[in-house]
């Protein structure tokens, strides 16, 4: 979690971990993930808890995974985040309550919709921290919130879009990692290229249905936010989801895999979540099914894989 404060433009930082913490302002670099980025933070602004980066800041940008979102904002109260930007850098879904980010900070701490942000791709980090050029998208509702986000982030390597589609570029963000699982499940089981572009081109016109259906807005699918961000998760080194779904497809338990990589693959969540909604929406999303089927119902990764291919055009 980062907090910009607007008067000095100062950033603060909250770590989960009192020891991670501690090691990055003496060391001035992360342990665990982009080790070799240096941390510029003064030491003072380096917090483990969440309620004093808030107090210090204007806008807030949350890049917690979603499963661990509730635990972040424990203690954080609806009148601390009141009249505050809120921005989303999660792509995924908060378990149990079925929400995505946006709608769970509406209905469970009173955050203005347009007070909301999102941050999408097509974008890994990674590449951001090699200096490489990319892209991002911000989504709000008020167009002057997108706007401010996207100066803020904007660098010489990094060029932002601004949308409206705030629903759309999140339940995307979503979405695109349940089918970089499929993916790296494909691969993991022996399917080839051919058969991965016929997977990604069936994505996008599944992802169009169900975001069509859930929010329907004129939107052209075929931009970054969209089938950018889908095509760099299914494809990138640096992927989570689709190496995840490997190890999947070559036999490893969920657990087993989880344990392997030390990081949070987005999709697995998503799947079960994007598995509810889709069902109460009445929505035929056979990649995403085949994906339920072999993460939560435990089948056959080849057998699933197969079927699914039968049913892709």
């Amino acid at each position: 979690m980062l907090g910009d404060n607007g008067a000095d433009k100062s950033v603060h930082w909250w770590v989960r971990n009192e020891d991670a913490a501690e090691y990055i302002r003496t060391f001035r670099h992360n342990p665990n993930y982009l080790s070799a980025v240096t941390v510029g933070i003064p030491k003072r602004h380096i917090h483990t808890n969440a309620q004093t980066v808030i107090a210090h800041a204007n806008l807030i940008i949350l890049n917690t995974p979603a499963a661990f979102l509730k635990d972040a904002l424990k203690g954080v109260t609806p009148e601390l985040l009141a009249g505050k930007i809120i921005v989303s850098a999660i792509k995924g879904i908060v378990p149990d309550e079925n929400l995505i980010v946006g709608d769970y900070l509406q209905q469970e701490y009173r955050v203005p919709i347009t007070q909301i942000a999102v941050i999408g791709g097509p974008c890994h980090a990674e590449e951001v921290s090699l200096e490489k050029l990319s892209y991002l998208t911000v989504a709000s509702q008020d167009m002057q919130v997108a706007a401010q986000v996207a100066s803020l982030i904007q660098t010489r390597y990094i060029k932002t879009n601004i949308s409206d589609d705030i629903y759309g570029t999140e339940y995307a963000a979503v979405l695109k990692n349940i089918y970089a699982v499929a993916a790296g499940i494909c691969h993991g089981v022996g399917f080839g290229d051919n058969f991965q572009a016929v997977l990604v081109s069936n994505a996008i016109r599944e992802m169009a249905q169900f975001v069509n259906v859930v929010h329907p807005i004129d939107r052209d699918i075929k931009e970054s936010a969209y089938l950018g961000d889908l095509l760099v998760t299914v494809y990138s080194q640096f992927s989570r989801n689709r190496t995840f779904g490997n190890m999947i497809g070559k036999g490893y338990s969920v657990k087993s895999a989880q344990l392997e990589m030390n990081m949070i693959a987005e999709g697995y969540y998503a799947a079960n979540c994007i598995q509810q909604i889709s069902v109460k929406h009445g929505i035929d999303l056979p990649i995403c099914n085949a994906v339920y089927n072999v993460l939560y119902r435990h089948l056959s990764p080849v057998i699933e894989m197969k079927k699914l291919a039968e049913r892709l055009t």
